[in-house]
């Protein structure tokens, strides 16, 4: 989180809790209160920021090809070329900027749920039903047989939910339905670590955003969210406030805390400095599970997508809903902000992906 916005200035008696401990100050109807970190609320400890001004978001682009509902996609680091994969079977490299198509695989499974590029955007790598994830390099010869090329670097016993490139192009983190995590060498298929505490299928991760960062966040079935050792293959922090499903996982710029998306229809903040959660994203007009999140470049904004066929886009500090973007004709399956914070891109059911800015 913010640095300033957590400064801690005082020790002494918190005002709820009552125990001795670095307070900060929160505004409670206009009087200042002091909380300790496991009391104050973040839109408490934000009363006084500013809000944010009036802004337009519109769709740029639509990438239309997939034959059916678009699953997943990730950007390539080039912040230009994105990767789609799709219930149809197909996972398409697309230039975001001319809407073409660069590369096309068709996998020999449908339902391919997981898609990733690699850091240095010669590869992508997918998976899904068929428990595997597939590693494909990418040329500049548009009409390669990129088939011919596929190495089967991941094997689950269960589906592929997602997976992720670390910070090189030789290893990748995969989460599957058997319940598990996984961390694999891409050359030589090895199983390095394997992640063993979910209690049920695990849906979704994410990588801790630092160069050394050798922490990754997931959720799923279970309701719990869970950061592990990358190192050591243990659990190091797990939080269980979510009411269902957790569909998605998101770490904050910074790396000092992570959002969730669930069908229990909330988004939520957990600090990990706080070990807890500090922020609840809801409305009672939103019913509907949100299925994807992603934070802008500076953290100020949440980036949600949801299964009523909208993008809320919330205040992070202030707890409050800024906008809500109309576009997709149905589900809004998944949802990344763009390398250089510029536009975002979403991905439907409705076969299409979208790029806002």
């Amino acid at each position: 989180m913010c640095d300033q916005t957590f400064l801690a200035n005082v020790f002494g008696s918190c005002d709820k809790c009552f125990k001795q401990r670095a307070l900060r100050p929160v505004f409670k109807k206009s009087q200042q209160l002091s909380y300790c970190s496991t009391c104050a609320e973040i839109h408490q400890v934000a009363e006084r920021v500013e809000a944010l001004g009036q802004f337009v978001m519109k769709t740029r682009r639509t990438l239309k090809g997939h034959g059916n509902k678009v699953l997943c996609m990730d950007w390539c680091k080039d912040k230009r070329r994105i990767v789609s994969s799709s219930q149809d079977g197909k996972v398409i490299v697309w230039d975001s900027f001319t809407t073409n198509k660069e590369h096309a695989v068709t996998m020999p499974c449908t339902w391919v749920m997981a898609c990733a590029y690699a850091p240095s955007g010669c590869a992508i790598a997918c998976g899904g039903l068929d428990n595997k994830c597939s590693v494909y390099p990418l040329t500049f010869d548009k009409n390669e047989n990129m088939a011919a090329k596929k190495k089967s670097v991941a094997m689950h016993t269960n589906y592929l939910s997602a997976c992720s490139f670390t910070n090189s192009d030789m290893q990748i983190l995969t989460a599957s339905g058997d319940g598990t995590c996984a961390l694999w060498d891409v050359e030589s298929g090895q199983l390095l670590q394997s992640f063993h505490g979910h209690g049920a299928d695990v849906l979704c991760l994410d990588l801790a955003p630092s160069e050394t960062g050798n922490t990754f966040v997931s959720g799923g079935c279970d309701k719990k969210a869970m950061v592990w050792d990358m190192r050591s293959g243990q659990c190091v922090q797990a939080f269980e406030t979510h009411e269902s499903d957790i569909n998605s996982v998101r770490y904050y710029p910074s790396g000092d805390a992570f959002a969730s998306g669930s069908d229990d229809a909330t988004c939520r903040l957990y600090d990990l400095r706080a070990d807890r959660e500090v922020a609840i994203y809801s409305k009672e007009s939103i019913i509907f599970g949100a299925s994807s999140v992603d934070f802008s470049l500076s953290g100020r904004l949440l980036f949600a997508g949801y299964n009523d066929y909208t993008i809320n886009v919330w205040d992070v500090l202030k707890g409050s809903r800024v906008s809500i973007l109309f576009g997709h004709e149905n589900r809004v399956s998944t949802l990344r902000v763009s390398p250089d914070g510029t536009a975002f891109c979403s991905g439907s059911w409705d076969h299409t992906l979208r790029v806002w800015a």
